[in-house]
């Protein structure tokens, strides 16, 4: 019998502290969506004196609302599994005992909802569609994160795509601009690689459990070469997208940024399962600096149309 079991059948009717509600919810996972809709914010080129509201509210969704969502959906769903990889994680260690965890994804999701409806048709429309990601990735029947190629591009798409989507469609109140929506989806992309780092923690669960993570499927340093390739084809997109829309500072900042994350793959590639939390500290927070850039460049571009 897993502690998991001993610990809820035991405890089932006792309330959770606060504390242990937010360590649920993974403050530390709400950072990379929140930038991401900023980004959306800044290269739409709509100007944000008057619309603070729905910045401030778009944000609050990105992070603190969906993004918290998904991760107690998916330790709720992943309960089994964490009680072999993290046994102190809240449910399986019993400090969120019953079925509290269940209650608060149903909570956090109507919560969602009710928050998106301010945002107008397309920053509701993109939360459901998040939200849909964030149960279908954890939850059966679907539970694409059983496949590391299905489950990180779900998570890809609702860190980066859809919240620099939605930051743009609701200041634009329209659809954006293509050129926003090709930055989304090649920064998209490259999060699938980031997805990949992620999974070497959990190794030996998911291969217990039957999850075939990247990690887990391909062996460790086969996926770590994977991610590093993942993660720099798409740069040498945006790259090249900003220097074809006429940012050449742009682009070479970009380009500099992605020359200082080949440098840390060297020695993530040597050892990337003890490395790869260091790197997702490091090249990671150039890659999202990056993406500011390429916002940057982008509002640039749109402000130059006559």
């Amino acid at each position: 019998m897993t502690r998991y079991s001993v610990n809820h059948n035991n405890e089932c009717m006792t309330s959770p502290s606060p504390s242990v509600v937010l360590e649920l919810l993974k403050p530390i996972t709400w950072f990379a969506p929140m930038w991401a809709y900023g980004c959306g914010v800044i290269s739409s080129g709509v100007p944000a004196s008057g619309r603070w509201p729905l910045v401030i509210a778009g944000i609050l969704l990105a992070g603190p609302l969906i993004c918290a969502t998904s991760q107690a959906v998916n330790d709720w769903y992943d309960r089994d599994v964490d009680a072999i990889n993290e046994p102190n994680r809240p449910i399986p260690s019993g400090r969120l005992p019953g079925r509290w965890g269940f209650g608060i994804a149903l909570g956090w999701t109507a919560l969602s909802l009710l928050v998106a409806s301010a945002l107008g048709p397309w920053g509701l429309g993109a939360a459901v569609l998040g939200l849909a990601l964030a149960w279908a990735y954890s939850a059966p029947p679907l539970r694409l994160k059983r496949n590391g190629w299905w489950g990180n591009a779900a998570v890809g798409a609702c860190y980066e795509g859809l919240p620099w989507f939605t930051g743009a469609a609701v200041m634009a109140a329209a659809r954006p601009d293509w050129r926003v929506l090709v930055l989304a989806a090649l920064y998209s992309v490259g999060a699938h690689g980031i997805m990949t780092l992620n999974d070497f923690k959990s190794v030996e669960g998911d291969r217990r459990m039957g999850i075939a993570s990247l990690p887990a499927s391909l062996g460790v340093d086969k996926a770590a070469r994977l991610a590093c390739v993942v993660m720099i084809v798409p740069q040498f997109a945006v790259i090249a997208m900003l220097a074809a829309m006429g940012q050449p500072v742009h682009a070479a900042f970009v380009a500099l940024l992605l020359f200082a994350q080949f440098v840390l793959m060297v020695p993530l590639l040597e050892n990337p399962r003890e490395r790869a939390p260091w790197y997702n500290a490091t090249g990671t927070s150039l890659y999202v600096i990056g993406m500011l850039v390429a916002a940057f460049a982008l509002r640039q571009t749109v402000l130059e149309v006559p």
